[in-house]
């Protein structure tokens, strides 16, 4: 009798368990227990004003021999790779990620100029590139939908002009740097669209990311466009940051 009732007891009690939700809080490495790695396409937008007086002033010294004068700059396409240190999910649905990526943006602007003893071209490439940590805070709206309600990350930047003038005397290259690891920042929201649960996702992001860079070097150390800026009063190279836009494959690997 003791031991029908014991089996009874067993038996009930298994049934309520294993018909019982219980969910809790999860906390690992990537996603749910999997470390998390991600790449993807960036757009960037920015104020360029100094490098923009430069441009105004190159079109307007060679206005009489440009055959295509140079374009002002405004932005950059370019690429970030990162990964997620750790990802909690509560039971309500929030997630909380600390990350960390590595981004390089670019863009080349060209002009042209017909000359007597022949053509001269002008290639101006204006290179942007980051490291950046970060979290961001999230909801689950359903299983395969999340929504990235803040995405916040602090950015070390370098940015550096590469000019190169091809001629009939050969080519001259010149290289300017900004100052290493000048500080901004990005803040941003977005949507994750989970392909394979866990696995495989598809992020979309915008925001607004900030930056600053009062002026680059030659590589001996002169500033570079002090002759051109110099009767400007608190103009920057680039005197602020913008849109910002991603779209970024996340994939997770189980530990």
């Amino acid at each position: 009798m003791l031991k029908k009732n014991y089996f009874y007891t067993v038996i009930i009690i298994s049934v309520v368990l294993f018909n019982t939700n219980i969910k809790s809080q999860t906390f690992g490495f990537g996603c749910l227990g999997f470390f998390g790695g991600y790449g993807g396409v960036v757009y960037q937008s920015y104020k360029a004003d100094g490098l923009n007086q430069f441009v105004k002033y190159f079109n307007e010294m060679k206005s009489t021999t440009l055959d295509d004068p140079l374009q002002d700059y405004y932005g950059a396409v370019g690429y970030r790779v990162g990964i997620n240190f750790f990802r909690a999910t509560w039971e309500s649905g929030f997630i909380l990620t600390a990350k960390g990526y590595y981004q390089s943006l670019s863009r080349t602007r060209e002009a042209s100029e017909s000359l007597i003893d022949g053509n001269t071209n002008y290639t101006f490439e204006l290179d942007l590139k980051n490291w950046a940590v970060g979290i961001d805070f999230g909801y689950a709206i359903t299983s395969f939908l999340s929504w990235k309600i803040v995405d916040g990350s602090v950015n070390f930047n370098n940015v550096s002009l590469t000019a190169t003038i091809n001629s009939l005397e050969g080519t001259e290259v010149s290289k300017y740097k900004s100052d290493p690891g000048v500080l901004g920042y990005s803040v941003g929201t977005g949507i994750i669209i989970s392909i394979i649960k866990d696995y495989i996702s598809l992020e979309g992001l915008a925001g607004f990311t900030r930056i600053t860079i009062e002026k680059l070097n030659f590589e001996e150390g002169d500033p570079y466009l002090d002759d051109v800026l110099s009767g400007e009063e608190n103009i920057n190279f680039i005197e602020s940051g913008g849109f910002t836009a991603v779209i970024q494959l996340n994939i997770g690997f189980p530990l």
